[in-house]
């Protein structure tokens, strides 16, 4: 889990020594990347920090209908895998997940509507996959914007128990079945029911975008 910061925080991927992927609407804030954070505000040896070289955002990425909300950051120098710090590999397939699916996310995002800030250290959840045709439905968000197939919707199914990422969290990963299968890029405020978080799946055409890129760039 990589910490993005500079006019605000986003959360990223790091696929390999020299690259994150994150959110493409957090362009603004891509100025700094560290690793191996639990507590913003306690730094720690552990830390890895590295300046982004290049900003890659997806040539059709839209941000009015949120398409394509995908980005890739290059650091300045490589990171070091170690036990605080490892790699997420690209999914082998980008095929789509299952509603239903257990997933987990992390980040330093708002705990809570009307909080002011994040918190200050990396806060996770589990959410549950809902399909993205009940997700486009009139209940909850109504094509507005048109949730694709190549976006994914995960909150809570149970009304007693919300789980959701939240302002912050955005560009963090969603996990699958161990696999980094999901960018986090937008929500209706957070935790609602009928307004769960949105994310950008890594399909095989991102997948492919990505290796297009990067062409092996460790």
């Amino acid at each position: 889990m990589a910490l993005v910061t500079g006019k605000g925080i986003c959360g990223g991927a790091l696929i390999s020594s020299k690259w994150v992927v994150t959110a493409a609407h957090c362009y603004e804030v891509s100025q700094q990347v560290i690793l191996g954070v639990h507590s913003q505000t306690k730094k720690d040896k552990a830390w890895q920090i590295r300046k982004v070289k290049m900003r890659v955002p997806h040539p059709c990425y839209d941000n009015q209908t949120k398409v394509n909300d995908i980005m890739l950051l290059k650091l300045d120098k490589a990171v070091k895998e170690n036990k605080n710090v490892s790699f997420l590999p690209l999914p082998e397939s980008g095929k789509h997940i299952q509603a239903g699916t257990n997933c987990h996310i992390a980040g330093w995002g708002l705990v809570r509507n009307g909080d002011m800030k994040g918190s200050d250290v990396l806060m996770e959840a589990n959410v549950t996959v809902i399909d993205w045709r009940k997700c486009n439905s009139e209940e909850y968000y109504n094509l507005n914007p048109v949730i694709t197939v190549d976006m994914l919707c995960a909150g809570s199914v149970d009304n007693k128990v919300r789980r959701d990422s939240c302002k912050g969290d955005s560009g963090g990963p969603l996990i699958c079945n161990g696999e980094f299968r999901a960018v986090t890029s937008f929500g209706s405020k957070c935790g609602l029911l009928k307004k769960p978080g949105v994310y950008t799946l890594v399909s095989q055409k991102y997948i492919q975008w990505i290796k297009k890129v990067t062409r092996g760039d460790a």
